[in-house]
């Protein structure tokens, strides 16, 4: 199966030519580049989240193939799913499925199942994608959505999918795609994003989930955040690192309801 693009033209340009332009403007090509596990990234339109992507993205050490866990927004498809064949298009060209690894995964977990349905419309993953295509134009992917099942199950599957990782002996960089607080005025966002960002900086997925639901804070990816925070863990982090937080505030300058965005990187990974 090849998954084409469903925001191009929406969250980002359908031109590769104006799709790279707009990129280079959010990258910055010269930074130093280090070893990273993982990374929490937005997903927003690139207008308002790429900035914060475009930082954290310039500062990794790219690896040959990305695991990229975003939320289901849809509804459509399994509560656990992850495509093992197939490319997914942007207009820089297709990313192939690493299938290897992806099929490594899914015979590991007890969670997680083959379902493209989930896919097919859900924009978290995609928009990364044009992103990394921009520094590494050959990288291959695993494409996983989460839907809601439980924060002991999210856990599960970020250890199903170090344990996965260890056995190939594979080096990956594991992003969870996710906004942060959704539709609140500015300082009521920044707060309660400060308290979910905190913890991921602590590698502290129990503090996260607990955060998230006692602070009613609306991060749309907590779920793939908790399993990134394990699997990175059990593969060796040295710690994590804010590299960029702002909200579409600070683009519209309407400041009365916005979406947060924070970049993260957790690092280390490097043999």
């Amino acid at each position: 199966m090849i998954r084409n693009p469903v925001v191009a033209g929406q969250f980002y340009p359908a031109s590769a030519s104006e799709l790279k332009a707009m990129i280079a403007g959010m990258v910055k090509e010269e930074a130093v580049k280090e070893e990273a596990i993982g990374l929490v990234l937005p997903h927003a339109g690139y207008i308002f989240s790429g900035p914060v992507a475009g930082a954290v993205i310039s500062r990794i050490k790219f690896k040959d193939t990305f695991i990229i866990m975003g939320p289901n927004h849809t509804g459509a498809g399994k509560p656990l799913s992850i495509m093992t064949e197939g490319s997914w298009k942007t207009p820089l060209g297709e990313v192939e499925i690493d299938s290897e690894l992806g099929k490594k995964i899914l015979a590991t977990s007890k969670h997680l199942e083959e379902d493209e349905r989930a896919h097919i419309y859900e924009h978290s993953i995609e928009v990364q994608l044009p992103f990394l295509q921009y520094f590494k134009p050959d990288f291959k992917l695993v494409p996983m959505v989460f839907g809601h099942p439980g924060g002991a199950i999210y856990k599960e599957v970020g250890h199903e999918i170090a344990v996965a990782v260890r056995e190939l002996g594979k080096e990956v960089v594991i992003i969870a795609s996710s906004d942060m607080s959704h539709y609140e005025p500015q300082a009521s966002a920044q707060e309660k994003d400060m308290q979910a960002i905190e913890a991921i900086l602590d590698l502290n997925e129990d503090e996260l989930l607990k955060r998230v639901a006692e602070s009613n804070i609306t991060m749309c990816g907590y779920a793939p955040a908790v399993s990134l925070i394990v699997a990175a863990r059990e593969l060796g982090t040295t710690g994590a690192e804010l590299v960029r937080y702002q909200t579409s505030g600070d683009v519209t300058g309407d400041y009365s309801s916005v979406v947060g965005y924070a970049g993260i990187i957790i690092k280390g990974g490097g043999k």
